[in-house]
């Protein structure tokens, strides 16, 4: 049984930082791209950041490029998102994701995994 365990989410004030983890169970960690999404109230989910299997590529949203970084550990099978500069406009439900192609894609549809989210609220 596959399991993605979001945790990190809270309150923070505009300017502020967050790190987000995702624990990963039930699934051959390593050979998977970890990617985040976020969701905002009565909007559409969106691509926030991406980490190939090997750790060897990232990829970011254009409006988090420079704030945020995603990191990830085999060993711990875990992936990370640093969220420094935090804007109003990034508040959402965060979502970690676990891509079987490896690669690391944008796109929500080729996700197989899913957790089930922790909130984000900025403050301004």
């Amino acid at each position: 049984q596959v399991q993605l365990v979001e945790s990190g989410g809270g309150l923070v004030q505009a300017g502020g930082s967050l790190r987000l983890s995702c624990a990963a169970s039930g699934l051959p960690f390593s050979s998977y791209a970890m990617g985040w999404f976020r969701q905002a109230p009565g909007q559409q989910r969106e691509f926030v950041a991406v980490i190939s299997w090997n750790g060897g590529n990232t990829y970011y949203a254009e409006s988090v490029k420079g704030r945020f970084t995603i990191s990830s550990d085999n060993a711990k099978k875990s992936v990370y998102l640093q969220m420094n500069s935090l804007k109003p406009e990034d508040t959402a439900v965060y979502y970690c994701a676990a891509d079987p192609f490896g690669l690391g894609n944008r796109t929500p549809n080729v996700y197989d995994y899913w957790g089930q989210g922790t909130q984000v609220t900025v403050s301004s």
